[in-house]
């Protein structure tokens, strides 16, 4: 063990550990939930430190062997190592403190070690003198959480258009399946089941623009404001150097906010970006629920599609499958539309000049997309890809409901067509049996007429003239 010390006075520290004293507090201090921040979250923290360092090093505020032992150290956590020093938890109090101070110590371990010094021996490369230099955490958290989002962001909109595109071949594959169409789950009009899928990918196409565009409003960052927004501590080269280098370590077109303090206490952006990702989740469980409706029976139910089996349903009843994908679809949604409220709650909280439960946001905003990563391709590859529609299902069932009466009303008037419908619930007659047994059309205009592939077409009008 080693002994270090801070404020509040010394502490043991693991002598094997990159981390220091106040990563040791914060591990007494939350033990939560658990789970460390977001290894994409490190991996920003390392890119920002780097681009602190060679900053620095650029305006001669730190010398070449310190800057440049940084920079490595960064780069082994950049790319994976480290990654078991990061133990602070997600769920942490101080605005970020607690993860900004577990990635300066390990850095700054990481760099003394390069340099032939013994990790704790701060003379060598100081955690705050050297790491943190001209850095807050109220600036490099907030920084930090922008680039991961948006490094996560770019790989879940690709999946949303994968999904379109999987829709969009079903809708294709259906386009000749006429089918009853529902309101209110009562019989409506006649629809194609392509239609349906084709609606489906619409909806999918907005989440997947929204979210492609949502990474201009996360490009903004406050990085050389420092403490509340103002830049105290940090030289002027410094600020506008900082930016040019981390858009160059990152690739991402980052661009520094004009008016430093409105970020560093305002949270909106991530409440706008949350929002998006929630409006996706909405018709993520919009599209498992109607499966999961079209596709229930299969005997005693709609069963007008059938859903891949993926695996047995039932510990008791044989020959059930149940459909499990589109429910793991539903219950990222709704745990999508939780993290959205908390971060929604979390940024309101913010008093005067930070906001204190960015770790919240942070934590609740990587996981949404995360979840979306982990479940779109899933839900292509083993649900929507193996869709099969019953045509026998959906033929027989048309034919049976008096939805077909809709398209009597330009021949027979709206009351007239009521009658129709009603003595098909009554009897149980078709729409053509009755309307052919009380002499109310002929043979022939009502073959015209009841063409469901006409009726699903747009601009066929069903009336006289």
């Amino acid at each position: 063990m080693r002994t270090e010390h801070d404020l509040i006075g010394q502490l043991p520290v693991d002598e094997a550990a990159y981390y220091g004293i106040h990563t040791a507090r914060a591990v007494q201090n939350f033990s939560i939930t658990g789970t460390p921040i977001h290894s994409e979250l490190v991996r920003a923290l390392a890119t920002v430190k780097k681009a602190a360092a060679l900053t620095n090093r650029q305006i001669h505020a730190l010398d070449a062997a310190r800057a440049d032992a940084i920079a490595r150290a960064c780069d082994e956590i950049i790319a994976g190592g480290l990654r078991d020093q990061f133990v602070v938890d997600c769920m942490q109090g101080g605005a970020g403190t607690s993860a900004n101070m577990n990635a300066n110590e390990v850095i700054a371990n990481r760099a003394i070690e390069l340099l032939g010094g013994q990790k704790g021996d701060y003379s060598v490369v100081h955690p705050l003198d050297h790491v943190n230099l001209h850095q807050s955490t109220n600036d490099v958290f907030p920084t930090a959480v922008r680039i991961a989002a948006i490094r996560l962001l770019k790989p879940v909109s690709e999946q949303f258009a994968a999904l379109q595109t999987a829709l969009q071949k079903k809708e294709k594959e259906f386009s000749d399946v006429v089918k009853v169409g529902r309101t209110q789950l009562q019989d409506a009009v006649p629809v194609t089941l392509g239609q349906e899928f084709g609606a489906w990918a619409q909806a999918v196409s907005r989440d997947r623009w929204r979210l492609y565009k949502a990474e201009e409003r996360l490009r903004q960052v406050n990085i050389g404001g420092t403490a509340v927004g103002t830049g105290i501590n940090a030289p002027k080269a410094y600020i506008f150097t900082m930016i040019e280098r981390l858009r160059d370590l990152t690739g991402i077109g980052l661009a520094r906010v004009e008016y430093m303090m409105d970020p560093t206490q305002n949270c909106d952006v991530f409440v706008e970006v949350s929002g998006l990702l929630k409006s996706s989740a909405v018709n993520l469980s919009k599209i498992a629920n109607d499966l999961r409706l079209l596709a229930s029976g299969p005997r005693a139910g709609i069963g007008e599609i059938r859903l891949p089996a993926v695996q047995a349903g039932s510990s008791i009843m044989p020959g059930k499958v149940n459909p499990v994908m589109c429910e793991a679809v539903n219950q990222v949604a709704f745990q999508m539309m939780a993290d959205d409220l908390a971060i929604t709650l979390a940024a309101q909280s913010g008093q005067l000049e930070l906001n204190a439960f960015l770790p919240l946001i942070a934590k609740n905003l990587l996981e949404m997309l995360d979840l979306l990563q982990n479940t779109l391709p899933l839900f292509i590859s083993r649900c929507i890809d193996g869709i099969q529609a019953d045509r026998t299902v959906c033929s027989r069932t048309l034919h049976d409901s008096f939805v077909l009466a809709t398209a009597l009303t330009g021949y027979l008037g709206y009351d007239k067509a009521s009658e129709v419908a009603a003595q098909c619930r009554a009897t149980g007659k078709t729409v053509r049996q009755v309307v052919l047994e009380s002499g109310l059309l002929d043979q022939s205009t009502l073959d015209e007429i009841l063409r469901p592939e006409r009726l699903t077409a747009p601009g066929f009008f069903t009336g006289k003239g």
